[in-house]
């Protein structure tokens, strides 16, 4: 009998382990065909030696001149070892910061983080990618994609929201697969429960904010719950300033108010979308907490001198928005138990609504991505092509104008 009961424990774990979305995520992540490199490695080739280019680009930094981004661009094409990943992150650094700084080519780019992922060197790219203004790492949706999904593979969450968050900062939602991508990413992450910093909390409530304004579903839906309710903690603890500053997000006060406009909507919807449970539950614990330190706040505060109070007088708005939350907590009740009379709440985590969503939806967005890419590659080689030719017309005209100097000189001397 008890050998019985065991092996059926058994046989039903083994059948969650098999078909849950989240364990099967390596199934339906992007395909080999979106990740081949064969159509990025079958363009044509411009060898050179990496080691005379650094001697030519060192010579011209001395001189004070400008380095040509095809310069760069055949360096970073041109590496062949995680140790030559290491010299172009210098030049990508020098290249910044010279006068030809805004010409670093999209392609040097996307270059860039094929070289870093073919060479182990995943983390150089994070971090010239966190570090962009020093870099001029911006990459394109496709190249974000090539990045992010080695991460989510490797279940490294935190690593793929870094690359979302700066996915976030560019607004480059544009791909449904960078979407996709992007909301898979936060909704495994968030399933973990991390301890966040204020700061983290902010990146983490635009990026879920932002992408999920993109999807009109459950998913979308939910993803813009949490991320206003990130953000509205930020606003509560810090101010609006500490929310909107640096991101592109809305400057206007109450995002704790528009969680709740977005459970309104679901309640009052007529179709089939709902909201996670999680994601409400969260919420719900957010606003405990909040109110608890806000509690605790008021009991401890004394006006201390003319400088305190110029500041509190700045921060008006600020503290009416914080004398709202008992009325947030309140119609968040409200709203919750609509919500589940409605049967507005669906029970999936919001991690396995994701993981849903990928499955069924990844596969078609890829198709459109490739056709692009195809296109944007052609493109490049063309830009490419011309930018070589007039480099040799103007190497040519150079040695020309050498030429008749010379001539001239010589000219000169025998007069």
């Amino acid at each position: 009998m008890a050998s019985s009961v065991l092996s059926r424990c058994v046989t039903a774990a083994v059948k969650v382990k098999r078909f849950s979305p989240a364990l099967s995520v390596r199934r339906w992540l992007l395909s080999a065909a979106y990740t081949d490199t064969s159509l990025w490695e079958a363009r044509e080739k411009d060898p050179h030696n990496l080691a005379q280019l650094a001697v030519t680009m060192d010579r011209t930094y001395d001189k004070n001149l400008p380095v040509s981004s095809l310069s760069v661009s055949r360096f970073v094409d041109n590496i062949s070892s995680r140790e030559e990943v290491e010299q172009a992150e210098y030049y990508l650094y020098k290249f910044r910061h010279s006068p030809n700084c805004w010409y670093l080519r999209d392609w040097s780019v996307h270059s860039w983080v094929r070289q870093c992922l073919k060479y182990g060197a995943r983390d150089k790219s994070l971090y010239t990618l966190k570090n962009k203004v020093q870099y001029g790492i911006f990459p394109d949706d496709f190249t974000f994609n090539l990045l992010i999904d080695p991460y989510i593979k490797d279940g490294d969450f935190k690593s793929a929201c870094s690359v979302v968050e700066e996915v976030m900062l560019q607004e480059a939602f544009d791909l449904p697969s960078t979407q996709i991508l992007s909301l898979y990413a936060l909704g495994s992450y968030f399933a973990a429960r991390p301890q966040l910093t204020m700061s983290e909390d902010r990146a983490m409530g635009a990026s879920l904010l932002i992408s999920g304004l993109k999807q009109d579903n459950t998913v979308g839906l939910s993803a813009q719950l949490l991320g206003n309710a990130l953000l509205g903690k930020v606003e509560i603890l810090g101010g609006i300033h500490a929310v909107f500053r640096g991101m592109p997000l809305f400057w206007g006060r109450g995002y704790l108010y528009r969680a709740l406009a977005v459970m309104e909507r679901v309640a009052a919807a007529s179709d089939d979308i709902k909201l996670s449970k999680d994601t409400l539950d969260h919420m719900g614990e957010l606003l405990q907490e909040l109110s608890s330190s806000s509690d605790s706040d008021s009991s401890g505060e004394e006006s201390g001198g003319e400088e305190d109070k110029k500041e509190e007088a700045g921060d008006e708005d600020d503290l009416a928005e914080k004398a709202k939350l008992p009325q947030y907590i309140t119609r968040f009740k409200e709203l919750s138990c609509q919500l589940e009379t409605r049967g507005k709440v669906d029970s999936a985590s919001l991690q396995d609504l994701v993981s849903t969503f990928a499955q069924q939806n990844l596969a078609a967005a890829e198709k459109p991505d490739l056709e692009q890419y195809e296109s944007r590659l052609q493109a490049w080689e063309a830009e490419k092509r011309q930018l070589i030719q007039r480099e040799k017309e103007q190497r040519e005209k150079a040695n020309q104008e050498r030429e008749e100097r010379l001539a001239a000189k010589a000219a000169a001397q025998q007069a």
